[in-house]
């Protein structure tokens, strides 16, 4: 892979164009390390709910097959998402959903990485916690540590420029790139 950039694709678990983690996703490709290129994937927010109905008489719909295209010839997925009463917002979980149905599931050997910011202490803990599940469910390969777990956002994120203020975040940030393509080099993504 020296010879080629990693490409990895973010996605915001978010579908607010302000949110806090969008902030942090769209600050990625400026602290990504050399060598590896971070690009917003396709969007899942005109997917419709999940429903094998749908699946089984029109077929997947041309949004998801976008993503899951997308997600299958990344090197690696980075999900910067909030945790929505403790768990995975719903948008989020209906695209996964979507896209884990599909024949040649996506998310089989894909590194993945996460990130999460929340107002609150804990950061997001607990949506990593089930975003990590269902990793584990599709055989997706999710990066352990460094984690990313941005708490009190408002303190270190400015909503109103759109940017990342904490120097001691971008640091941390800046490392867990660093880690993911050290791991997607050594997990060879099968994108």
């Amino acid at each position: 892979m020296a010879d080629r950039p990693l490409n990895v694709i973010s996605i915001c678990g978010s579908l607010r164009k302000g949110s806090y983690n969008r902030i942090v996703m769209n600050a990625l490709p400026g602290l990504a390390p050399d060598g590896m290129q971070i690009k917003e994937a396709p969007p899942f927010s005109a997917f419709p709910l999940y429903n094998a109905d749908i699946q089984n008489s029109t077929g997947f719909p041309a949004p998801v097959q976008t993503l899951a295209d997308a997600i299958r010839a990344a090197d690696g997925v980075i999900f910067v998402t909030p945790e929505y009463n403790f768990g995975i917002p719903g948008p989020l979980k209906n695209a996964i959903d979507w896209v884990s149905r599909l024949p040649n599931q996506p998310f089989i050997g894909k590194p993945v990485a996460l990130q999460s910011a929340s107002p609150g202490p804990v950061g997001g803990a607990r949506v990593q916690y089930d975003m990590r599940r269902s990793m584990v469910f599709l055989d997706a390969l999710t990066l352990n540590k460094p984690e990313i777990f941005i708490g009190n956002c408002a303190q270190r994120i400015d909503d109103k420029a759109g940017k990342i203020t904490d120097e001691q975040t971008i640091s941390f940030i800046k490392q867990q790139l660093a880690a993911f393509a050290k791991f997607i080099a050594t997990h060879g993504a099968q994108g």
